[in-house]
């Protein structure tokens, strides 16, 4: 994107902030994103969940 429409957006968001409940939502999904990368990292993810391949193998 241009850089004078994100100074612009960036000058809209500094008058008018986003509210608390918004703030902590955003919050909140980044840090069940980070939950599930350390469960993944640490091998506790069940295999029954995970995706299978979806190509044919030969």
């Amino acid at each position: 994107m241009d850089p004078i429409r994100w100074l612009l957006r960036a000058k809209r968001w500094a008058q008018h902030p986003p509210s608390m409940r918004q703030v902590l939502l955003v919050l909140g999904v980044i840090a069940a994103c980070l939950l599930l990368v350390a469960v993944e990292a640490m091998g506790l993810w069940p295999d029954a969940l995970s995706v299978n391949s979806l190509r044919a193998r030969p």
